[in-house]
This record gives C-alpha cells, structure tokens and sequence, in this order.
C-alpha cells in the first residue's frame, strides 16, 4: 500500500508502507518529546533541563530531516534526473540552503 502526501509545491510523493511507518514513528516520538516539554514548563522545571530536551528534540528533527532528504534523493531526485528534469537539481540546492541556515 502506498501513501500519498501533498506539500506546498502541490507535487505529490509515493512512499512505501515501510517509508511511511518510519516517518511517521519519527514524527510521533518527535511530538512526545515536545509534549514533554511543555510539560516540563508548565511544572516550572529548571531551565538547563529544559534546555537539554530541547536539544534532544532539535536532534531528532536533524535525524528526521537526513532521513526525509536521503529518501528524497534516492528516489524524486533520481528519478527526475532521469527523465531529464534538471530544475530538481536547482529546487534541491535551493533546500538545502534553507536547511542550512
């Protein structure tokens, strides 16, 4: 079964069932994470344990990110290079200088 995502360019993307499970596992210890967090705020926790939560959470969005982008080149950026769309190189480039800011 293959799952289907709309983004903001309206380009659609295909993942496998596997692909899909492991995003979205990601994603949901992600917002666990991130639930913790302002659980800790709410209790008044101490800022420097806050602090190293959030570095653990901005950690696994890296983790998410490297994972996503692999996925991305090895199959929508291969592809398109194939059928000879070279644009996809540019919007890539264009990405990744937005993940590296």
């Amino acid at each position: 079964m293959e799952k289907q995502v709309e983004c903001c360019s309206c380009k659609k993307k295909e993942r496998s069932e596997k692909e899909y499970k492991d995003l979205v596992h990601r994603l949901n210890r992600i917002e666990g994470q991130v639930r913790g967090i302002r659980g800790m705020v709410e209790k008044d926790v101490y800022c420097t344990d806050i602090l190293v939560q959030v570095a653990a959470v901005t950690a696994a969005l890296n983790s998410f990110n490297r994972v996503l982008l692999g996925n991305h080149i090895k199959t929508c950026v291969i592809r398109d290079i194939k059928e000879g769309k070279e644009e996809t190189v540019d919007e890539l480039l264009a990405t990744l200088q937005k993940l590296m800011k």
